[in-house]
């Protein structure tokens, strides 16, 4: 009895160890002792598929046989073989490790059995693995616990079923701890949490070794950091090996005393927050490995993207792959068919990539479709492609709100769409915002069937002309402005049908702005009485702001007290200016201003318009006879109608409008000029369309249209 006594001291002795886990002032000497056994002799193990085979160990060695119950017959273990551990090799591999594993699993029991201490025995194992990497170092040491751990729980787990691990869980005492199941339940939890963070951090390890040189050298910053991280978390491994393996030895022939003892739980969740606090660190310098990694892939793959585009292809393959990620094999979904389809669609056609955010306007996206509609229902045949690449930042967390916004938006798209915004590598989100200059307002770039970039930004041209500008080049836009002259029709194109029929039959049009109701109610009245008595038919259309603040609340009141006609669906406004703008930029791009092109100077004053304060408005006589003011003016102009009536019969309503205008001043010599979008078209220099004179340069940031 009292030899037995004896051995069950030393048991708990051994269990118990270094209790403070040496002082953070003794760590520099354990890591010294530690560094004098590490002499590697550079041998290359690959330690992924050993690492595979001890977790899968290590997780079926849970101690289920606390329940009583087994695995199912139909359900064998082994049963379930992964691809992993059928790689080849590994039985080779493993025969070569085989006998250290051992030779470590001997150490720990025969230490631990004769009460040495956990950091003697820990130092005994590093001797053991001198030859070996860090990684290698760690897995080994794992392996010895999961042929321990393991041999341990699958001899508890069959003696219910099994004769001979009935035998032999007799021989080991083990029904003691099945006895006492409950008491020992929160020491097992502590031992398994301790294997999951000793695998975790093993993994981490793993990783620094597995990451690219040619990216990240072991002179970086980063690396250096990890490095030295590196070997205190195999100590602490071993150390938790140690604390692991010496918990099952103890509990082999021992008394009521220890099973009944709460420090050891104390020790192993000890050693696994020492090493959570190293995984943190090491998952940190993970982290910031995999950035630098990336950042130097983007600047290859965006220098790979440069020269792509400046080398001539057969067709434009190459180039969709390179902007289309080129390990999905169907990235694209069509529109009408709602299937995945690979790129193939696309091979040697004219690309147009629609590229925006998730917050396209609803009347930007009904007026695009409708133009993409006219071509594909048999309006003008199609000759070309649109796909959609929506830029999202990937810094933005992607919620099932982004997720929901851009599925909606695919859903009412009838070209081509990725299947998901993630198939845009960030090389190609740099791409097209440092080389076609995308910010945030869409924009239309257009490939030629080579893959060759045509023209820059093809949204304006869709706007003006519709599918009329294909095949959508720069040089088909200058041809297109010098077929235009400024007219109504240009103005209004084919956004309200009524105003091109008023013009066929010859009838006065007024559109006229702003949101001023006083002036319009004044307005509207006085100018439908000087067209009584002046003889004329007219047709007056009010047609808004850029800005639709307040804007329906104004259409409301036309509507309710019938001074005009108005369009009552928003898309209408919104493209009505969105022409204009388009215009202005179009113009812009081919370097045009007020002092060389008439159609420049007369949209530049309608932009002029909408940015004043006041109301303006637009009189005309068939496509040609235009005449603009500002509202004030204007109606300044039609109360002194009875002084200017006399003309009207010779020279016609819109000669002698612009005549009686001549002597009236607008109350602001110049108007302000808020012009929308690419800032980058914007010159340093912009000619005032009232005085002629240059204007002051502003920056306007305007957060919403609410």
């Amino acid at each position: 009895m009292e030899i037995a006594a004896a051995t069950a001291a030393q048991k708990m002795q051994s269990v118990k160890g270094n209790r403070h886990l040496f002082s953070s002032s003794d760590d520099s000497i354990v890591m010294k002792q530690m560094y004098e056994t590490h002499k590697p002799e550079g041998r290359d193990i690959d330690v992924r598929p050993i690492l595979y085979v001890v977790e899968e160990v290590l997780r079926r060695a849970t101690p289920t046989f606390i329940v009583t119950s087994v695995l199912a017959p139909q359900h064998p273990l082994e049963a379930e073989v992964h691809d992993g551990a059928q790689q080849t090799g590994l039985i080779l591999t493993l025969e070569t490790v085989s006998y250290t594993v051992h030779r470590i699993c001997y150490e720990v029991a025969y230490k631990c059995s004769f009460g040495g201490d956990a950091h003697t025995t820990t130092m005994a194992v590093f001797h053991i693995l001198s030859t070996y990497t860090w990684d290698a170092k760690a897995v080994m040491a794992l392996a010895a616990l999961a042929v321990n751990y393991g041999e341990f729980s699958l001899t508890a787990q069959l003696h219910g079923v099994n004769p001979l691990a009935k035998s032999l869980v007799l021989l080991k005492q083990i029904p003691d701890i099945i006895e006492h199941a409950n008491v020992l339940k929160p020491r097992f939890d502590a031992i398994n949490n301790l294997i999951t963070v000793m695998l975790d951090v093993t993994k981490s390890i793993i990783e620094f070794t597995d990451l690219p040189s040619e990216y990240i050298s072991s002179e970086s910053p980063e690396m250096e950091t990890a490095m030295a991280h590196i070997p205190t978390a195999v100590y602490w491994v071993v150390r938790g090996v140690v604390a692991c393996m010496s918990q099952t030895i103890a509990l082999i022939g021992i008394g009521h005393e220890y099973i009944n003892s709460t420090t050891e739980a104390w020790e192993l969740s000890t050693i696994a927050h020492k090493l959570a606090n190293i995984l943190g660190h090491l998952t940190k310098q993970l982290d910031l490995c995999h950035r630098k990694i990336d950042e130097k892939r983007h600047v290859e793959a965006y220098q790979t993207l440069v020269r792509l585009f400046e080398t001539i292809h057969i067709d434009n393959m190459k180039i969709l792959r390179a902007l289309i990620h080129y390990k999905d094999d169907l990235p694209l979904l069509d529109g009408m068919t709602k299937k995945r389809v690979s790129l193939d669609v696309l091979r040697r056609k004219i690309v147009m990539f629609f590229i925006s955010d998730l917050e396209i306007s609803n009347e930007e996206l009904f007026v695009l479709v409708q133009i993409y509609n006219d071509t594909h229902h048999g309006k003008i045949e199609r000759h070309y492609e649109v796909v959609w690449l929506p830029i999202t930042d990937r810094y933005h967390p992607w919620t099932e709100n982004r997720e929901a916004d851009f599925n909606r938006l695919a859903a009412n798209m009838p070209w081509y769409t990725l299947h998901h915004p993630t198939l845009l590598q960030p090389a190609v989100v740099r791409y097209v915002r440092d080389a076609w200059h995308f910010d945030k307002k869409p924009i239309l770039v257009v490939l030629d069937p080579q893959g060759r970039v045509v023209c820059p930004n093809a949204i304006h041209m869709i706007w003006i002309w519709g599918s009329l500008a294909y095949p959508f080049t720069s040089n088909r836009e200058e041809a297109l402005w010098k077929e235009e002259t400024w007219r109504l029709e240009l103005l209004v194109d084919e956004i309200d049908p009524a105003i091109l029929t008023w013009i066929r039959e010859g009838q006065f049009v007024c559109l006229y702005g702003g949101d001023d109701i006083e002036w319009i109610r004044k307005f509207t009245k006085l100018l439908k009485q000087v067209a009584h008595e002046a003889r004329i038919p007219l047709e007056m259309v009010y047609v808004g702001k850029s800005n639709p603040k307040g804007v329906k609340k104004t259409t409301a009141v036309i509507k309710a007290e019938k001074l005009s006609n108005y369009w009552e669906d928003p898309a209408m406004v919104w493209f009505f200016w969105v022409r204009l703008e388009s215009m202005w930029h179009s113009k812009m791009q081919h370097g045009r201003s007020i002092e060389d092109d008439l159609i420049m100077e007369e949209i530049m004053q309608m932009l002029s318009f909408d940015g004043s304060d006041e109301g303006w408005a637009v009189i005309s006589h068939g496509s040609f006879d235009i005449l603009k003011s500002h509202g004030r003016k204007l109606y300044d102009c039609l109360m002194d109608f009875e002084t200017w009536k006399g003309s009207v019969e010779n020279e016609g309503f819109i000669p002698a409008l612009a005549k009686a205008l001549l002597p009236y001043h607008t109350h602001e010599h110049c108007t302000r000029l808020i012009l929308p979008g690419d800032t980058q078209q914007i010159k340093e220099k912009v000619i005032c369309a009232q005085c002629k004179r240059p204007m002051d340069k502003y920056v306007l940031y305007r957060c919403c249209n609410d």
